[in-house]
């Protein structure tokens, strides 16, 4: 199989002329670490196996995107043909461009012990060996079967770094110079912060919203950074096989309920979801709500949002007009989004990007900028 050009023409597209990264794309065969993946079929999953067709196979995964590789509890390696598991993506191959940043902004000196906080597939972790050695480099992983088959196309690769199966929120194997998570936190847990030495860096995303984070350890356990102005997002963390039940349910009420106080927006249907922006402060200052969007044959756009508390809200119109909004439950969703649409419009911008990142020794954790603050 002929992948090494494809590796190397991946490189030169991920990877700054001259970076210290792109030998390290280059030399990673990451076929091997996505030989079956799933893909969208509706609201299903459809399973593809690579070594029914190398072509599709290598030009997955040579792509810069990325590939899922367990939906639920469902690894694509133990599923047959035919297979369509409903739910959340629980594991993939990280786009490579991703993969980089994230490694580029943890500052990773030539002598540093690296954490890679989520081992997924292996793909990164990989990546990060050949930049490094396998002696700088420990993966950790919630998943054991991801462990157990990360491990083995890591050797299969050629490379033999630390990996653990471990859950983030608890104890950490070691202490580490940088620590990059490719999964979403929440805030940074005590177990991170315990595992990062003194003058180390941590980079991750804050689970639920494209915010990507930078803090530094001081000597007295506590930590600063900022949040950037790039955008990126990753699964959450999650401490067994599986994330808790969704608001699926609670979405599909929605589209069909009736609330007893309608109104009209002073704004338009926006697809919360991927107003990334947006979506992300509505995140903080609501956090864990469940969002659906939908534009139908007559040009009607739908937006629902549902939390578990029972709150909801649905609101409908057509592109530049007011949209009609019916909301129920103990919170009125879309009103808190209208708040901070209207602060964007006022302001010129949502204040988290940007934002000074203040950690705690405990692990709590606060975004501030001017007079906004909010707490993780």
């Amino acid at each position: 199989m002929n992948w090494e050009e494809r590796a190397h023409a991946l490189a030169a597209t991920v990877t700054p002329r001259a970076s210290r990264w792109g030998a390290a794309v280059a030399a990673t065969p990451r076929h091997l670490f996505v030989p079956n993946w799933w893909t969208r079929n509706g609201r299903a999953w459809a399973l593809r196996q690579g070594a029914t067709d190398e072509q599709v196979w290598l030009d997955a995964a040579y792509a810069d995107r990325s590939l899922i590789t367990r939906v639920g509890p469902l690894h694509a390696d133990d599923a047959k043909p035919g297979d369509s598991p409903m739910g959340r993506p629980t594991i993939s191959a990280t786009l490579p461009s991703l993969v980089v940043r994230m490694y580029r902004y943890g500052q990773i000196g030539d002598r540093d012990d690296v954490l890679d906080l989520g081992l997924g597939t292996g793909y990164g972790t990989c990546v990060a060996a050949h930049r490094l050695s396998d002696q700088q480099v420990t993966a950790v992983d919630v998943d054991p079967l991801a462990c157990i088959t990360g491990r083995e196309r890591l050797a299969e690769a050629g490379r033999r770094p630390t990996v653990v199966c471990a859950d983030a929120t608890e104890e950490l194997p070691g202490t580490f110079d940088v620590i990059v998570a490719t999964v979403g936190l929440r805030r940074v847990y005590p177990s991170i912060l315990d595992a990062l030495n003194p003058g180390g860096r941590l980079v991750t995303t804050i689970a639920g919203t494209t915010l990507i984070i930078t803090v530094e350890k001081a000597e007295d356990g506590t930590a600063t950074g900022q949040v950037l102005w790039d955008r990126a997002g990753f699964m959450p963390t999650r401490s067994s096989l599986d994330y808790p039940p969704g608001a699926d349910d609670l979405l599909d009420a929605a589209v069909m309920a009736t609330s007893e106080h309608p109104r009209v927006s002073p704004y338009p249907v926006v697809d919360v979801a991927n107003a990334w922006d947006l979506s992300s402060m509505l995140d903080l200052t609501a956090p864990d709500i469940a969002h659906h969007y939908e534009e139908r044959g007559d040009g009607t756009r739908v937006a629902v949002m549902a939390h578990s508390d029972g709150s909801w809200a649905r609101a409908t119109g057509r592109p530049n007009e007011r949209a009609a909004v019916d909301q129920g439950g103990p919170r009125r969703l879309w009103d808190i989004l209208d708040e901070l649409r209207t602060h964007w419009l006022t302001e010129g911008e949502l204040p988290a990007r940007g934002a000074q990142v203040f950690v705690k020794a405990d692990g709590t954790t606060i975004l501030a900028r001017g007079n906004w603050h909010v707490k993780l």
